[in-house]
């Protein structure tokens, strides 16, 4: 059966997210995409969010949550038959449009499939085309019939190769208020509100936490040195990364006090006076929040040579690559090691921080733009629904 033939069925969606931040974006398109359609369907990979907006999962969505070039090679036959299931899924019962939410090593793979089958295909948060391997802008291009992208450069580059884009913003920026109460998350999560604290942000994936714990919890002793008061709040996704943070702290630090928050980043952001994180979109949502931050990050030694050989861009972290200047300290590789991180952690604690903290909002107001009911639209029009 073709799209065409599917009668007056309902509005059917196929969607794949392949990590935590991809879930929020899926629920939020979810909701709005029910706004005008709400007996649509959604079917594909999903979180817990997702799942919770009615989305039917084919696969747990840690399947997709991998980093970095050696690791992903070890997971790669694992991945193409997920990927193969899906093809087959969606091709015996083709949905109206297909939804890839990041990931895009493996959506744009499955997306390019999907395309040439004659379905409609959408990438949900531009690759970094316009930070390394700008050549992809040719693979996007066949893989896709539009791009959702969060940032105003992003639509200016593929606008220089006539590749389908839109605008949305960041749905982030919609729902964290310009100003976030610190007290009111102090209180949430049970902190003395008199107190001072660090939220720890080790990542969301399983090689993040492996990578980074060992390497924050250190951090985090030689902080307690210098400021005995300073609290340490963790955000834990889910039950797998608290267990794995557990072991190594009990490994590394065991008298060492953390208080361990199941949840995702935002209240444990809000709680805090600075935070110390893995690079990625939390860093973004850091800067929404407005907390000052220390970016870390560090891979697999032959991932960062390679990446590093490739980047057209000097900054890795959002905050920096949106105001294209350094706005917050990026310790990357070498430099993510304890005694460096701790410095930096120390001048956030002690800096003024009230220049930032205007910047953050600028950006804040740049990004604000009704993100879900963005994607929602542009979704629908390119289907003419």
């Amino acid at each position: 059966m073709t799209v065409a033939e599917s009668g007056n069925r309902p509005l059917r969606i196929g969607i794949v997210a392949g990590e935590v931040s991809g879930d929020i974006l899926g629920a939020g398109f979810i909701k709005a995409i029910r706004e005008t359609h709400p007996d649509a369907e959604f079917v594909g990979i999903a979180g817990p969010k997702m799942q919770a907006e009615g989305c039917h999962t084919l696969f747990d969505m840690e399947e997709l949550a991998v980093m970095g070039i050696v690791e992903v090679l070890g997971r790669l036959r694992r991945l193409f038959a997920v990927k193969h299931q899906l093809v087959e899924h969606f091709t015996a019962d083709p949905p109206d449009v297909f939804i890839g939410i990041d990931a895009p090593d493996f959506n744009l793979r499955l997306e390019k499939d999907l395309k040439d089958k004659g379905i409609k295909t959408v990438h949900y948060v531009s690759p970094s085309v316009w930070a390394w391997r700008q050549k992809r802008i040719f693979k996007i291009d066949a893989a896709t019939d539009l791009v959702l992208a969060f940032l105003p450069f992003e639509k200016a580059f593929y606008d220089k190769f006539n590749v389908a884009c839109e605008f949305i913003g960041h749905t982030m920026a919609d729902t964290i208020p310009l100003v976030s109460d610190k007290q009111e998350a102090r209180q949430l999560l049970g902190l003395n509100a008199e107190g001072k604290y660090l939220a720890v942000l080790p990542g969301s994936r399983g090689g993040e936490m492996k990578r980074m714990a060992p390497v924050f919890i250190e951090t985090c002793k030689k902080l307690h040195a210098r400021y005995p008061e300073l609290g340490f709040v963790v955000a834990l996704v889910n039950d797998a990364r608290r267990q794995q943070f557990e072991t190594i702290w009990q490994e590394l630090a065991p008298d060492l006090t953390f208080t361990l928050v199941d949840d995702t980043a935002r209240n444990v952001i809000a709680a805090a006076d600075t935070v110390l994180l893995a690079s990625g979109t939390v860093a973004l949502e850091c800067m929404l929040v407005k907390r000052p931050m220390v970016v870390a990050y560090k891979v697999n030694a032959f991932t960062a040579w390679l990446v590093r050989k490739m980047l057209k861009t000097d900054y890795v972290s959002l905050p920096n690559i949106l105001a294209d200047k350094e706005l917050v300290p990026e310790m990357l590789q070498e430099d993510c090691e304890p005694s460096k991180l701790t410095e930096q952690v120390a001048e956030s604690l002690e800096g003024d921080t009230q220049p930032l903290m205007s910047e953050f909002t600028r950006l804040h107001q740049l990004i604000r733009c009704d993100a879900d009911a963005s994607a929602a639209r542009a979704v629908l029009s390119l289907i003419g629904k």
